[in-house]
C-alpha cells in the first residue's frame, strides 16, 4: 500500500511538471498581420445582402495574446456584420478579449446589407473599418462597398400568402403556378412597369408577368437582374419587345439590353443556372428581340407555340445556360446574327416541330458532357408511358451558320417514328460549318444526314478558329475554315455592325485579326 501511495504522488508530480500554462495570454501589442489591408465587397443592390468575404488575422509572435477589442468603426450603427473565429460577439459588431495563440491565425467573415441612402452621395460607396485594439496598439482593415440603386419587382404578399401567376397546366388540367405578379402601369415605386427605364437597373424576384393585351417594352441600355428561381413570363395575348441597338463600345454594351443574375461579384459572371427563364407562353404574340445579351439562366428563352406571329431575334447573345440556350416548342422563329455558347443540354433546341429560319448564326457548345449538342431538332415527344406524340416540322433552315462544339457530333435530328413523312420537312443547311464526326457509324445509313457530305455546301468539322470559347468570345480568325465560305443571304452587317462586303463568312462575326497574344483556348 505504501508503494502505491508513493507511485501516485510521483505520477502526479510528473503530470504537473509537464503541463504548459496554456491559459496565460498577454495583451496584444499591435503586431497583428492581415491577409489584406482593405476588403472590397463587390457591388450590391440597395438593401440586398452581399456575399460573405474573408479576412485572415495572424499572430506571428511567440506569445499567446488577447486582443481587448475587435469592432466595426461605426459600432452598432454599422451596416456591416462580422463573425470572429466563429463568435457573434455583441450583435456581430463588437467583440471583447479575443484570444489568439502564438503562431496561429483566425478568420473574420464580413458581409453587409446597406441602402443607397447609407452610401456617400458622390461616389455611392459605403465604408467602414474593422478596428483592432486602441491607442498605440490600434490597427485597422478598411471595408468598401459600392451600393447600386435599382427598381425592384417582386410578388406581393397578402396575409402571409405570396401572389401567384399561371405558368401552365398540370396533367389533371389544373393550373400550374409560381411566385410572381403582373406588371403594373402605375406602380408606386417603379411607375409604368410596361416600359422599362434605363436610369437604374431592375431586379426581379419571382416571375414578372405580362398579361393578355399588354406589351412589355425594354429599351436599349436597360439592365435586368433576376434572382434565383426568377424570370419573366409573357402570358397568352401578351407581347415582348426588346429594343436594344448597336453599342459603340464592345465592352460597355451601353446600348444593348442585358439580362443576367443578381449576383454582381466577378466570380459569378459566367456561372450557369443563376435564374430561371424568359418564358413566352403558348398564345403570346408579336415578339421581337434586338441586341440582347442574356447570361447565366437555366433556359435562356423558352418559346412556346407562337404560330401566326413569327418571333424575330437579331444581334443577340445567349451564354452559359445550365439547360438550354433557346428552347422552342412548336414555335415560329426567325433569327439572324445570333451567338449562343455553352449549355448543359443544347444551345438551340427546336422541338415539337415548328417553323424556323436562322441566318448568320453561331451555335457552339463546349459544356463538359458527352451528351450535349449545339443544335437538336425534333417533331415529337414521349409521355410517361413511352408513347410517342408526333408534331409537324414545317421548316428548319440554317444559312451561313456555324454549328460546333467539343463533342464528336453537335447536330441531332430526331424524327418521329410513327408519323407520316409529311410531318417532317427535311431541315436545310446551306453553307454551314458543322461538327460531325460519325466515328461509331450510327448515322451512316440515316438519310436525314445525307446532306452532311455535300462538300460544296457543308464544312464538315474543320476549325472555326474561335478567339476564346471559355470567355464567350466567338470571333473567328484569319485561319478559320468559315472565312469566306458563305454567300449573300441578305444580312448586310455582322453582329458588331461591320458590313459584309465581297466575301461572306459563316456565323455572326466577320473574321478579324486576333491581337497578339490571342488568348485563344
Amino acid at each position: 500500500m505504501r508503494k502505491l501511495v508513493i507511485l501516485f504522488f510521483v505520477g502526479l508530480a510528473i503530470t504537473l511538471s509537464s503541463c504548459r500554462q496554456d491559459f496565460v495570454f498577454e495583451a496584444s501589442k499591435g503586431n497583428l498581420t492581415f491577409s489584406r489591408d482593405t476588403i472590397y465587397l463587390d457591388t450590391v443592390f440597395t438593401n440586398i445582402g452581399s456575399s460573405t468575404y474573408t479576412l485572415k488575422v495572424y499572430n506571428k509572435s511567440n506569445t499567446d495574446i488577447k486582443i481587448p477589442t475587435i469592432q466595426l468603426g461605426k459600432g452598432q450603427a454599422s451596416k456591416y456584420r462580422m463573425t470572429v473565429d466563429g463568435m457573434t460577439g455583441d450583435n456581430n459588431r463588437i467583440f471583447h478579449d479575443v484570444e489568439l495563440l502564438a503562431k496561429d491565425s483566425m478568420y473574420i467573415f464580413v458581409e453587409t446589407t446597406a441602402g443607397i441612402a447609407d452610401a456617400n452621395p458622390t461616389d455611392f460607396l459605403y465604408t467602414d473599418q474593422i478596428q483592432f485594439d486602441s491607442g498605440a496598439n490600434f490597427q485597422k482593415v478598411e471595408l468598401v462597398t459600392l451600393i447600386q440603386d435599382a427598381y425592384f419587382i417582386f410578388p406581393n404578399r397578402t396575409n402571409g400568402i405570396i401572389d401567384q401567376i399561371p405558368i401552365g397546366y398540370n396533367e389533371d388540367g389544373t393550373v400550374l403556378s409560381t411566385n410572381g405578379r403582373n406588371l403594373s402601369h402605375s406602380h408606386p415605386d417603379n411607375g409604368d412597369e410596361y416600359t422599362f427605364k434605363t436610369d437604374k437597373p431592375y431586379v426581379v424576384y419571382g416571375y414578372a408577368s405580362v398579361p393578355n393585351g399588354e406589351t412589355l417594352t425594354i429599351p436599349g441600355g436597360a439592365r435586368v437582374h433576376f434572382h434565383a428561381n426568377s424570370g419573366l413570363v409573357v402570358q397568352e395575348g401578351g407581347s415582348l419587345h426588346i429594343e436594344g441597338s448597336q453599342s459603340t463600345s464592345p465592352t460597355l454594351l451601353e446600348k444593348e439590353v442585358i439580362f443576367e443574375g443578381d449576383r454582381l461579384e466577378p466570380d459569378f459572371s459566367d456561372v450557369p443556372g443563376q435564374w430561371g427563364t424568359v418564358y413566352l407562353r403558348q398564345g403570346s404574340t408579336n415578339h421581337s428581340i434586338k441586341n440582347l445579351t442574356l447570361k447565366n439562366a437555366v433556359i435562356g428563352l423558352l418559346i412556346e407555340n407562337n404560330y401566326g406571329t413569327p418571333m424575330t431575334i437579331e444581334n443577340t447573345q445567349i451564354y452559359d445556360c445550365s439547360n438550354i440556350g433557346i428552347l422552342a416548342r412548336a414555335a415560329h422563329v426567325r433569327g439572324k446574327n445570333m451567338v449562343i455558347n455553352t449549355a448543359g443540354v443544347a444551345t438551340l433546341a427546336c422541338t415539337l416541330g415548328g417553323n424556323y429560319e436562322f441566318k448568320q448564326c453561331t451555335f457552339n457548345n463546349n459544356w463538359s458532357s458527352s451528351k450535349q449538342v449545339a443544335v437538336v431538332i425534333d417533331n415529337f415527344y414521349k409521355d410517361d408511358t413511352n408513347t410517342e406524340h408526333p408534331y409537324v416540322l414545317e421548316s428548319a433552315v440554317f444559312k451561313n451558320c456555324i454549328i460546333f462544339g467539343s463533342n464528336q457530333v453537335e447536330l441531332l435530328l430526331n424524327k418521329s417514328t410513327i408519323s407520316p413523312d409529311t410531318n417532317w420537312t427535311a431541315p436545310v443547311f446551306a453553307k454551314c460549318q458543322i461538327r460531325f464526326n460519325n466515328t461509331a457509324n450510327q448515322f451512316t445509313n440515316n438519310p436525314d444526314y445525307a446532306f452532311i457530305n455535300d462538300v460544296t455546301n457543308i464544312i464538315k468539322n474543320g476549325d472555326p478558329d474561335f478567339l476564346n470559347i471559355s470567355k464567350n468570345k466567338l470571333f473567328i480568325g484569319a485561319d478559320s475554315d468559315a472565312k469566306g465560305f458563305g454567300v449573300d443571304v441578305g444580312v448586310a452587317n455582322d453582329i458588331l455592325g461591320n458590313a459584309r462586303v465581297g466575301s461572306y463568312d459563316l456565323g455572326a462575326y466577320n473574321w478579324i485579326t486576333f491581337p497578339a497574344p490571342s488568348g485563344k483556348n
